[in-house]
Parts: C-alpha cells; structure tokens; sequence
C-alpha cells in the first residue's frame, strides 16, 4: 500500500465521507422533536410558502390525528397557494382528522388559492383583517420561444405518439382544440375547487362561483363574504380552540416539528429552498396551480 500513496489516499478520504455521511443519515433520523407534556394539548401545525408537496404535512396531521392527548388541532397557514395535488392531499387528510379532532385555521399573512383551500376543511376559520386569502382558481402558464428561437437560427423537432402528445410545448403555438383542451381541465379542477368551499363554508356554489374568478380579498372582506369565521390572531385561535374543547385557563400548545439538525441544515433545508425556487421559475409554466 506504501507503494501506492494515491490508492491510499482515497481509500482515506472515502472512510471519512461514508462516516460522514451515515452520521448526516442518523442525526436526520432521530432528530425529530418529541414533546413529552401531560395533559390535554393543542397542537400548532405550520403550513408555509408554496405547497409543492404534501408528505410532511400529512405525516404531522396523521400522528396528531391518532394523539389522544391531543383534542385540537391549528393550521397555522402562512401560504400563497401551490400544486393543486398536493393542496388536495392536505385538505383530504384534514377532513379525516376532524372526524377525531377539532380543527382550526389560522392565517397568517396570505391564505390564499390552496392555502384557502386547506382551510377549508377546518371546522373554523381565523384570520387576521389585513390577511390576505380568497383567489379561488386553477392557473396554468405557458411560455412560447419559437420566434426567439428563429432569430438565433435553431430548429426543433418533435416526435410524438399522439397528435397532443407536446401540448403546451413552447417550440409551437397552441392550437384551438389544444386550448380547449386545457381549459376543459383547468374548469374541472376550478370546480372541484368552488364545491371544497361550497360545502366547507356551508355555502351555495352560485353564491361562491360569484366569488371564485381568482380574486383576493382581506380577511374583513372574507369574513363579510362568509369565507372566514372569525377575525383574530394565532392566540385568538388558540383560545377558540380551548373553548370549543372546554379546556378552562391558559392551554397546553405544542409545536409538532423537527428541530432543525445537521442533516436537515446541510442538505434538506438547503434542497427545499432550491426546489421552491425552481417550482416558482420554472415549472409553474405547466403544472395545474392553486395560488394567487
């Protein structure tokens, strides 16, 4: 091995960084906070930024939803919207965690389009009179570079399995039928959007499509329109939520999330920014958004 210090080396520097690594692996894995409180509890669930995915917040909802300490659950919702799929993963398993818990939304700065959505599955809603909330309706962007492209002299080709195979491509103009096409989907998921609020707010859906044309409005003017319930803070929340489970005095709150470890700090934390950078430049131009 003398014989080869460069083959040595590496072997060096490869033990270090598998050590490294499964370090970075463990610390991830046993970093999540535990509360360990006695008593009845009402647990604070963040939803914040663009909702470009659903697990963590599901994850969190689902053991609160089985916690039989805990008896009331707050979104805390700081967020403009996002992936349609995701908002409506959200929002299911906040449906199912009614059955078991009292839920509360509580909004922050901006609830809007999928915030909105997510909120609406809540037994009550708060919000404070200068948030921002409403904007209910589906967007799909699309960009076109074909004349850019011409001008530079590329060429491009396509080929397909089916003549709507590339829709949306931005090499070409959109067809007619291809427009048509696009908007069938978004009017379906614009529906499906207006009957969440509809039977949430226990409202008509002609009173809520009169609404639902992607404008904002304040929570005063939301809760004028019956889209909130209550206008307040995080601890008028809170204190709605004791009242509605009939804890008497100061509650027990708990902050269900991880701690922000070396793992997370290095890596995740890192990744999740640079992936809602991307969403917000890049693919929003063809993906089916809630958000304002």
């Amino acid at each position: 091995m003398r014989k080869h210090p460069v083959l040595l080396g590496l072997i060096i520097i490869g033990v270090i960084l598998g050590v490294f690594l499964i370090s970075l692996f463990f610390l991830g894995r046993f970093g999540e906070e535990r509360v360990f409180v006695l008593g009845e509890k009402i647990a604070v669930v963040d939803i914040k930024g663009v909702i470009t995915s659903s697990r963590g917040i599901v994850e969190q909802i689902e053991k609160l939803k089985e916690d039989s300490d805990v008896k009331a659950i707050i979104l805390r919702i700081n967020s403009p919207g996002g992936g349609v799929g995701p908002s409506q993963e959200i929002y299911r398993e906040v449906l199912r965690a009614k059955e078991k818990k009292k839920i509360i939304a509580s909004m922050e700065s901006v609830a809007a389009s999928g915030g909105y959505y997510v909120a609406c599955a809540s037994d009550i809603i708060v919000a404070n009179p200068g948030t921002i909330t409403g904007s209910i309706g589906v967007v799909m962007e699309f960009s076109n570079v074909e004349d850019l492209l011409k001008k530079i002299g590329l060429r491009s080709y396509v080929i397909k399995s089916g003549k709507h195979k590339d829709i949306g491509s931005p090499l070409r103009e959109m067809t007619s039928e291809e427009k048509a096409i696009l908007q069938s989907v978004i009017d379906s998921v614009h529906s499906q959007f207006v009957r969440a609020v509809a039977e949430g707010r226990n409202m008509e859906e002609r009173k809520v499509r009169r609404i639902a044309d992607g404008r904002i409005f304040s929570g005063e003017q939301a809760k004028e329109l019956g889209l909130v319930d209550r206008l307040g803070s995080l601890q008028d929340a809170i204190e709605i939520a004791a009242e509605m489970i009939g804890i008497e005095g100061k509650p027990v709150v708990v902050y269900p999330k991880k701690k922000l470890s070396l793992y997370e700090l290095l890596f995740k934390k890192s990744l999740r920014l640079i992936m809602d950078e991307v969403w917000q430049r890049e693919y929003r131009l063809s993906y089916l958004m809630y958000s304002s």
